[in-house]
C-alpha cells in the first residue's frame, strides 16, 4: 500500500474534486486524512494502484507532492482497548523507529508512516 501526499487548495469543494476523479476511475481511498495549512489543505490517501492514482491526480491539476510505502496493520483486536496505541507506539520507538504519520483507514487498520519499515515490522512481530 502507498500513502500519497497531496496538496489542494483550502476551499470548498476541492477535496470534493479529488474525490470525483479517483472515483471515476475506479480507486478507492482506503484511508484518509488531511488538515490546513495556510491557504492549503495536505491529504494523505492510502491506495493500492499508486501509479494509476498518482496519474489520475496529477492529469487532473491536482499536486502530489510525495508518495511513500507506509505500514499498514490490522487492529480490530485492540480496538476500544486504551492503552493499546501507545503501547504499540513505544515498541517502536524503542526499535529506533520515528512514526512520522498516523492515520486510520478502512476496515480497522490503522497506517504508520516511520523512518526504517523493516526495523518497526520485526519490532512489532516480536
Amino acid at each position: 500500500m502507498k500513502d500519497l501526499t497531496v496538496i489542494l487548495k483550502n476551499q470548498p469543494g476541492t477535496l470534493a474534486d479529488m474525490g470525483e476523479v479517483l472515483g471515476k476511475m475506479g480507486i478507492n481511498m482506503e484511508g484518509l486524512c488531511g488538515f490546513p495549512l495556510k491557504n492549503e489543505a495536505v491529504v494523505h490517501i492510502l491506495v493500492e494502484d499508486e501509479e494509476t492514482t498518482r496519474w489520475a491526480l496529477e492529469d487532473s491539476g491536482f499536486e502530489v507532492r510525495a508518495v511513500r510505502e507506509v505500514l499498514v496493520m490490522d487492529i480490530g483486536h485492540i480496538v476500544k482497548k486504551p492503552g493499546t496505541g501507545g503501547k504499540m507506539a513505544r515498541v517502536i520507538g524503542d526499535a529506533g523507529v520515528n512514526i512520522d504519520l498516523i492515520y486510520f483507514a478502512e476496515n480497522n487498520r490503522i497506517v504508520l508512516g516511520v523512518d526504517n519499515l523493516e526495523k518497526a515490522r520485526n519490532a512489532l512481530l516480536k
